[in-house]
């Protein structure tokens, strides 16, 4: 692995973008030999010190888990990151697009748990079981890494590239709606941009779910009830900025409006 203080200061590194808006080199251009296990230290060593300053994590963000993804990074694994309270919005709200750099919108579903979930052996079915309900999401990306020629490393340590979501108003129980059909038609300024379905995501958008759950087991954690886990998008990204206007028709699971200024 890297050395600790390589890590940290990365982490500080990465901190003062988020602060500024701004954008470093790559990691894996500068630190070839860098991992995915020194990814995540270095967005450990980000998250601690956010909650050391008092914000509050609500819940976790898996990426990459779509074909569309995939193709559209190069990155063929998931991944996941942190989300903190004051990164959720309502649908209608505005968003401050000057927050973030290399700002997108996906498509997803969150769901919410109702209980704790952990490995090792979790299956869709036991994540299923765990999830409270399901609400229509949108993500907006934040990238503070140098987009070409990134990889996983560098995607994993940037948090992912998460900076907000948007939550819709539709909550549905995992029994009450086929989560592989809902439909996402997401529009910028009234013309429709992307389309896609849930099952786009792993086959069924709550796989993940049980993923991140095993996927913690490996260190000794588990996903706690009533944390949001947003479960990666099945359509590709769409950049957006200062002035649009973006809504996402979710079918069964309605609408989910925002304006960034």
């Amino acid at each position: 692995m890297l050395p600790a203080d390589t890590i940290a200061e990365i982490a500080e590194e990465l901190a003062e973008a988020d602060r500024t808006n701004g954008v470093i080199p790559r990691i894996t251009a500068r630190y070839p030999d860098a991992t995915v296990e020194d990814s995540y230290a270095i967005q450990g060593v980000w998250r601690d010190r956010n909650i050391a300053a008092g914000r509050r994590l609500v819940g976790r963000k898996i990426g990459l888990t779509s074909k569309a993804m995939q193709e559209a990074t190069g990155i063929t694994e998931p991944d996941y990151g942190v989300m903190f309270d004051d990164t959720v919005y309502r649908s209608g709200d505005e968003i401050d697009a000057s927050r973030y750099s290399n700002v997108r919108i996906e498509v997803e579903l969150a769901f919410v748990l109702g209980r704790p979930l952990e490995g090792p052996d979790c299956t869709l079915e036991d994540a299923l079981a765990a999830i409270d309900y399901a609400v229509p999401a949108l993500e907006v990306l934040n990238s503070h890494i140098a987009l070409e020629g990134r990889t996983i490393v560098d995607t994993i340590s940037d948090n992912a590239a998460y900076g907000a979501m948007v939550l819709g108003e539709v909550h549905k129980r995992p029994d009450e709606i086929d989560l592989r059909w809902v439909p996402g038609v997401l529009s910028r300024n009234g013309e429709i941009v992307e389309t896609g379905v849930a099952a786009g995501v792993l086959g069924h958008p709550a796989t993940g779910v049980a993923w991140l759950a095993n996927k913690f087991h490996q260190h000794g954690a588990r996903l706690e009830a009533g944390e949001i886990i947003l479960a990666g998008s099945f359509t590709r990204p769409m950049w957006v900025a200062a002035g649009d206007e973006v809504l996402c028709d979710y079918g069964p699971m309605g609408q989910i409006t925002c304006r960034f200024v």
